[in-house]
């Protein structure tokens, strides 16, 4: 696959935007250190508004059925699907790995979507159990809320899916910040995505770990973090 040097936008509540600075920052492929795209050089304003959506849709995502949440794994999972030579080529030229590599990458990718959607409709409680003879206790699992999402450079692609995948099939909203050296596969992602899950549902914001991932972590109205580093 051959790629020519594109610019890109971030995807925040299901529009695609630059970064309120305007700023750029270049992409790089480390095998021909050619740079291939131009990404948003975020900042804590960007992931101001990402958050601020995240919220909004929090609010009607976390209210859905488990079988819309799981209908909508399995639609992305099927665009990923159909997106594979795409995918694979942008794991190629942004991380630098053979065409094997990046090939079964995303068939593991589309598996661990699939895995998600079928796991979203038995997302139940337990009971404790009994303590008198006139009480009993049980344990309910709710929505934790908006997730902030800090992927590594390696595993672009299936680490994004690995956080996203879980976070989306029990009803939370999501921020998502890829590696600023390997984020053009999550915003790959971000572009299937947008026609399958409603607006705010699923957000990516481009920039450097310093500024976009400190304020992401750290933000008040984040209610869970998972970040591989």
């Amino acid at each position: 696959m051959t790629l020519t040097v594109s610019r890109q936008q971030m995807f925040i509540n299901g529009d695609w935007t630059d970064a309120g600075s305007g700023e750029t920052a270049s992409v790089i492929n480390p095998a021909t250190e050619e740079e291939i795209a131009q990404v948003p050089k975020g900042d804590a304003s960007d992931v101001d508004r990402a958050v601020a959506a995240a919220r909004a849709a929090f609010e009607t995502w976390s209210q859905s059925t488990p079988q819309d949440r799981s209908k909508a794994l399995y639609a992305f999972a099927d665009a990923i699907e159909k997106d594979a030579e795409t995918l694979s080529g942008l794991e190629q030229a942004n991380v630098g790995k053979p065409k094997g590599t990046a090939d079964f990458d995303v068939e593991f990718t589309v598996d661990n979507v699939r895995f998600f959607a079928g796991a979203a409709r038995v997302v139940e409680g337990r009971a404790a159990g009994e303590y008198v003879s006139t009480h009993t206790s049980m344990v309910r699992r709710e929505p934790a809320g908006v997730v902030g999402q800090v992927a590594p450079w390696n595993y672009p692609l299936m680490m994004a899916i690995w956080k996203l995948g879980p976070a989306l099939a029990a009803g939370c909203t999501v921020v998502l910040k890829p590696a600023s050296m390997t984020p053009l596969s999550a915003l790959r992602l971000a572009e299937l995505a947008a026609d399958i899950f409603p607006k705010g549902v699923f957000n990516v914001v481009t920039g450097p770990g310093a500024v976009v991932g400190d304020r992401l972590i750290r933000h008040p109205d984040v209610d869970m973090v998972s970040l591989t580093g």
